[in-house]
C-alpha cells in the first residue's frame, strides 16, 4: 500500500474510514497492556510460581484474576476486540499492573480518550527535602508551597519577613482564609477583589478535580458560610487557575511593593505549587531586600547582590495587580 505524507503513515483511504482512529487506539492499548504485564514478575504482585516459565512477565490469566475480570474479556481487550472499558475496570487494571500515576493516565487516555478521574493527593505534613532546599536556597525572595486547598505546607524566612511571623501557622496557615478573613491582609492587598476572585475560581476548579476531598470541602464550606463576598462569587461559577502575574502590596514596614508572582509545580508532588515573589522595579527591589535582610536569621554569608531591575513592558513601575 502506498503511503502519502499524511500523519501516522495512513493513506487517504484509511484516514477517511470511520473508526480508524478508534482502531488505532485499540491496537495501541493492546500493545501497552502487553508491555506492562511483560515487565512484571509474579513475585512483584504477590503470586507464587512453580518451575520455569517459557515467557517473561505475567500471563493474561494472572492479570485478569488480579483485576477481577474474565480471562476471555481480557484477551479480547488486548486484541482490540472490545469497546471502551469503564473507568473502574481501567483502574483495576492499573492496580493489577502496578502502573504509575502517569501510566494510569495514559491507560485511560488510550482506552477511552478521556483523562481519568483524579485520585485524592497525599496530604503530607510538609514538603520533600529537595523542595525545602529550594525554599531555603532563595533567601532574598519570599517563597512558599501551597496545596490544592491553599494550605501553606512550607515557607522560607523571606516569606516570614513579607507576611509576618504567624504566616503558615494556626489561623494563618491557609492563604484563602487569609484573604477573606484577615483584615490586615485585606488592607495590604491593593487589588484585593481581583486577587480574591481569582482564588475563588481556583478553588472551584480544584473542587471539580477532587469532589470527595474532605479538607477541600471543609475549606470551601467555611468560606461560603463566613464570607458574603466569597459566597457571592462562588455562585457565579467562575473557574480559573492562578499561574503568574503582578500585584501591588502595601507592607506596613517596607511600604508599597510591586511584585511578580509565579506558581510552579513542586517537583515530585501532586497538587503542590511553589509560589515565588520577585520584585518588579528598582524601588521594590531595594525595599524588599532591606525588609528581608532586617528579618533574616543569622547567616554565614551575605545575601546575593541585587539583580538588574525587573520592569514590565512599557511601564517603569507596573501597578497591575493579579
Amino acid at each position: 500500500m502506498m503511503q502519502d505524507s499524511g500523519v501516522h503513515g495512513l493513506d487517504q483511504g484509511e484516514r477517511s474510514k470511520p473508526g480508524t482512529a478508534r482502531t488505532t487506539r485499540q491496537s495501541t492499548l493492546g500493545e501497552f497492556l502487553t508491555a506492562m504485564r511483560a515487565r512484571l514478575a509474579p513475585a512483584d504482585v504477590g503470586l507464587r510460581t512453580a518451575g520455569r516459565r517459557r515467557t517473561p512477565g505475567l500471563r493474561r490469566q494472572e492479570v485478569a484474576e488480579l483485576a477481577a475480570v474474565s480471562i476471555d474479556w481480557y484477551i479480547r481487550l488486548e486484541q482490540g476486540r472490545v469497546g471502551a472499558p469503564g473507568t473502574a475496570v481501567l483502574d483495576a487494571l492499573a492496580e493489577a499492573l502496578r502502573l504509575t500515576p502517569v501510566e494510569r493516565e495514559y491507560l485511560h487516555l488510550t482506552a477511552r480518550g478521556q483523562t481519568p478521574p483524579r485520585r485524592l493527593p497525599d496530604r503530607p505534613d510538609g514538603v520533600s527535602p529537595s523542595v525545602r532546599a529550594i525554599l531555603d536556597g532563595m533567601p532574598a525572595l519570599p517563597a512558599y508551597v501551597l496545596d490544592h486547598c491553599f494550605d501553606v505546607l512550607a515557607h522560607n524566612a523571606a516569606a516570614t519577613a513579607m507576611f509576618g511571623t504567624g504566616f503558615g501557622h494556626g489561623p494563618l496557615a491557609n492563604v484563602a482564609f487569609l484573604l477573606f478573613f484577615d483584615e490586615d491582609m485585606r488592607r495590604g492587598q491593593l487589588s484585593w477583589e481581583q486577587v480574591a476572585r481569582e482564588t475563588v475560581g481556583a478553588l472551584r476548579a480544584n473542587a471539580a478535580k477532587y469532589p470527595d476531598d474532605p479538607r477541600l470541602q471543609a475549606v470551601i464550606a467555611r468560606l461560603r458560610a463566613e464570607s458574603s463576598a466569597f459566597a457571592a462569587w462562588w455562585g457565579d461559577h467562575t473557574v480559573s487557575e492562578r499561574g503568574s502575574g503582578v500585584k501591588r502590596v502595601a507592607h506596613p514596614v517596607a511600604g508599597v511593593l510591586t511584585v511578580a508572582y509565579d506558581m510552579l509545580a513542586a517537583p515530585g508532588a501532586v497538587e503542590q505549587r511553589l509560589v515565588v515573589l520577585t520584585p518588579v522595579g528598582a524601588v521594590t527591589e531595594q525595599r524588599l531586600r532591606a525588609l528581608v535582610t532586617a528579618n533574616a536569621p543569622a547567616r554565614t554569608s551575605p545575601l546575593p547582590p541585587p539583580s538588574p531591575a525587573r520592569r514590565s513592558p512599557g511601564s517603569p513601575t507596573p501597578v497591575r495587580a493579579a
